[in-house]
């Protein structure tokens, strides 16, 4: 999908995102829900929160001026429940990786179809894009 270069960096940090649900996903035994249980916060720390943090900082915003305070605060919302899931999951309960797996898909799925698509038309319309596709 083509996207502006302004989003460009966000969606393709989105590919992290897809392949640790994915990961959660695929985790049967106890020795794979353990290692999630150690890699998840640090995937968490280091790859999702500085993303999320950058939404928040330089597209809900914008976003958020536009009117478009429904996506902005169910953002928001889903990015609260999936730092209150990592830190369960830092905090070694097990419980909390197939619901923060499945909320990570489903939101990387809703801001690459909605969130992102708005923003393309709202903010980034007529911005450059080339004929990458992401």
């Amino acid at each position: 999908m083509k996207r502006s270069v302004a989003l460009r960096q966000l969606s393709r940090e989105h590919h992290t995102a897809l392949s640790l649900a994915l990961h959660i996903a695929k985790a049967t035994g106890p020795e794979a829900r353990n290692a999630l249980l150690a890699t998840v916060p640090v995937v968490f720390r280091d790859e999702l929160e500085p993303h999320f943090q950058a939404e928040e900082r330089s597209l809900l915003p914008p976003l958020a001026q536009q009117g478009e305070t429904a996506l902005v605060e169910r953002t928001l919302a889903e990015h609260a429940q999936l730092r209150a899931l990592a830190a369960a999951i830092g905090a070694g309960e097990a419980s909390a990786l197939a619901p923060f797996g499945t909320l990570l898909q489903a939101h990387v799925r809703f801001e690459e179809r909605e969130l992102f698509a708005v923003a393309e038309v709202r903010l980034y319309a007529g911005s450059a894009t080339d004929n990458a596709t992401d």
